[in-house]
């Protein structure tokens, strides 16, 4: 299992806030700061770089929240077309509610929405109506022609003048969005040229974890991003500007290296002069400095190109991305000299469930031993892992029945009853309720309940697709779970 002390999460944050705030003080007291990537739950972070914590940019910001205000963006066309985040299945509208109610939880002012690509449509009326409710300001940019090509109309008051200006109080403006491709740089573009106008000092920077541009290209940890990415069509690639201005290797993904210099020509066109000799110079990333042990980033980064490439093949079977999306993914794992094998789970999960016929799931415990739990006509492979995992980490063997007939039936009949399920199978959630009950009379079940928070960051395979519902649960958990992308008695090969 991987080291949890690899990364070193509070040097990260110290020297993270000392180079935002050196940027502040670069641009004469404002910076407009485009966040990339997950600001509350981080996970993949968290997975690549074992001590970084998934919250870790928001508790940076935290320690900045007098001199910081956040701004969210979101494109029209995502709300007309009901865009879905892929992780959480939420819609892109309801996310933008649940940030800022997220944000001001914390005590983080949020002070505007941006409705990027803005046309009249009564979807997007309708969700700006609902923005009232939060009282936060409500703003339209517009889409510009030739964008981001066209310079002398993009940078004239009928591209980046028609939008309508955000009015900001705070040094540090954290520009976030909902998902990619929302508008946060033009909408930081649009901000710059207004201020520029108004005769306010104002600049731009980028805050994206990955890639790591102090990373060598072929570093585990970048080609992580890469698989993380294979929908987005990303290529991490040197960044030839910074080579030729500093002759410093730094790595930085295509589409920044192909529109840089574009944005350069921009920069030059709003503020006479350009801040950024490279993409990489944009980034405030200070990821790289606080790796402690490369070694077992690597091991890390590795385990989670192997989840990926199970996602992707799951993924690929329902549809959800192309074979081209495919091809990348098993050529990462051929660059890392990688098997599925390389995973410890899979091939308990998959060797049991072709012998005994039956769906299988393994889980490999922080100490290395591996639980295998198979499906029955009581419980899902799912429910018969997490109760086996539970006895053997609370030290009871393994043949106790810990939950009586008593406690199970009343749930098969309603779940064949009321809910009107096919199957009375119980599943992985339902397991732990009817464990949770019996604890109030049997102390075993009380105990193997309290080793539940064990279970966070074990690692776990499905020799077939799981039910959503168990998904979920092992989600809940924090068990990082794959699955083979068959039905349950398909043969499945061991090699890539």
């Amino acid at each position: 299992m991987g080291n949890f002390n690899a990364f070193n999460n509070e040097k990260y944050l110290k020297i993270q806030k000392e180079n935002i705030l050196k940027r502040i003080n670069l641009f004469g007291g404002r910076l407009y700061l485009e966040f990339g990537g997950k600001l509350f739950d981080d996970y993949h972070a968290a997975r690549v770089l074992p001590g970084f914590k998934p919250d870790s940019k928001l508790q940076m910001l935290l320690t900045l929240k007098d001199q910081c205000e956040v701004v969210v963006v979101i494109n029209a066309n995502d709300i007309k077309n009901k865009k879905i985040r892929g992780d959480s299945g939420r819609t892109y509208d309801i996310e933008v509610e649940r940030l800022i109610t997220s944000f001001r939880n914390v005590g983080l002012l949020v002070s505007s929405v941006v409705i990027s690509f803005y046309e009249k449509n009564a979807e997007v009326d309708k969700f700006m109506r609902r923005l009232k409710n939060y009282k936060v300001n409500v703003y339209k940019h517009y889409k510009i022609a030739g964008y981001p090509q066209n310079i002398p109309l993009i940078v004239s008051e009928q591209g980046l003048g028609k939008n309508e200006y955000i009015e900001v109080s705070k040094p540090l403006v954290v520009v976030t969005a909902p998902g990619p491709g929302s508008g946060k740089m033009a909408t930081c573009l649009s901000q710059l040229y207004h201020d520029n106008n108004k005769g306010i000092k104002a600049g731009y920077a980028k805050y994206e974890t990955f890639p790591v541009w102090n990373l060598p290209l072929n570093h585990p940890v970048n080609m992580a991003y890469e698989a993380a990415t294979i929908d987005l069509n990303d290529v991490n690639m040197i960044d030839p500007y910074h080579l030729d201005a500093y002759n410093i290797m730094a790595v930085n993904y295509n589409r920044d290296v192909e529109t840089f210099p574009l944005l350069k020509d921009i920069f030059v066109t709003i503020q006479k002069e350009s801040p950024y000799n490279s993409p990489t110079d944009m980034g405030v990333n200070m990821v790289g400095f606080a790796i402690e042990d490369d070694e077992a980033v690597k091991n890390a980064a590795k385990q989670e190109v192997i989840r990926r490439f199970f996602n992707a093949k799951k993924d690929f079977l329902l549809g959800k991305i192309g074979e081209e999306a495919m091809t990348k993914i098993e050529m990462l794992m051929k660059r890392l000299d990688l098997s599925i094998e390389d995973r410890n789970c899979v091939s308990p999960a998959v060797k049991k469930a072709e012998k005994i016929g039956s769906p299988v799931v393994a889980l490999e415990l922080k100490d290395g031993t591996i639980i295998t739990g198979k499906r029955s006509t009581l419980l899902t492979s799912s429910a018969a892992v997490l109760l086996n995992a539970l006895k053997y980490l609370a030290g009871i063997d393994d043949k106790l029945l810990l939950i009586s007939r008593n406690v199970i039936e009343p749930i098969q009949k309603l779940k064949l009853g009321a809910l009107h399920n096919h199957s009375e199978t119980i599943h992985a959630e339902e397991i732990l309720i009817a464990l949770a009950i019996q604890a109030n009379t049997n102390p075993l079940a009380e105990l193997c309940l309290s080793k539940l928070p064990e279970l966070e960051d074990c690692e776990g395979h499905s020799s077939c697709l799981l039910a959503p519902v168990d998904l979920k649960t092992f989600k809940k958990l924090g068990v990082r779970m794959t699955e083979e992308a068959t039905s349950y008695f398909y043969k499945v090969s061991l090699s890539v």
